[in-house]
């Protein structure tokens, strides 16, 4: 073959723009939906409490672990897609927790899940202003969480009529397994970002 012929069937100009843009849209569509999905297999690694209906799961490290790792704009489409699936009845949000569909989104959970998108643009906003090391991963899930917490704590206060109560349902008997959490997302971030900077 020769150089012209190679050139004119080369990819170039506009029509090679717009197949590198597909494939780059699909690869991203695919991270985003493979991120929703890992959220919901969290959701699914719960713990019951018989003195609080809110349960314990693995899903808010997979929230905090997404924002860091995808960053604000992918964190936060992941999650809205996450909570767009469940409201369509998909089986992604914990079993232990009251109701399905919509109404698991208006139940005694419904503000922490209602807050997981911006919780994960929190976290992702942070760390990708940063210098992308552990203590910054830390500082990150850190105010994500306390942004979680707020919209949680906020809607149990509202469904309650107690903020007494709403502090003990979702919050005393999770503070040190939220600190776990935080320090295994931000393990892993830091691991990453150190892993693809190489």
């Amino acid at each position: 073959m020769s150089k012209v012929a190679g050139r004119v069937l080369e990819p170039t100009g506009v029509i090679g723009q717009e197949r590198a843009s597909s494939r780059d849209w699909v690869k991203q569509a695919a991270i985003v939906i493979s991120a929703s999905l890992f959220v919901a297999i969290c959701a699914h690694i719960t713990v019951p409490l018989p003195f609080t209906p809110v349960p314990l799961t693995l899903q808010n490290f997979g929230v905090l672990a997404v924002g860091l790792l995808l960053g604000s704009k992918r964190g936060f489409a992941a999650l809205a897609l996450y909570l767009m699936e469940g409201a369509s009845g998909l089986p992604v949000f914990s079993p232990a927790a009251l109701g399905s569909g919509v109404s698991h989104l208006f139940g005694l959970t419904g503000g922490f899940l209602l807050a997981y998108p911006l919780v994960a643009f929190v976290a992702g906003w942070i760390y990708e202003h940063t210098s992308r090391r552990f203590g910054w991963a830390v500082l990150s899930a850190t105010v994500a969480e306390v942004v979680l917490f707020a919209g949680g704590l906020s809607w149990l206060a509202v469904l309650t009529h107690s903020i007494g109560l709403a502090i003990r349902y979702g919050l005393y008997w999770f503070v040190f397994a939220e600190i776990i959490k935080i320090f295994m997302a931000a393990g892993v971030a830091a691991r990453w970002s150190k892993q693809t900077s190489r």
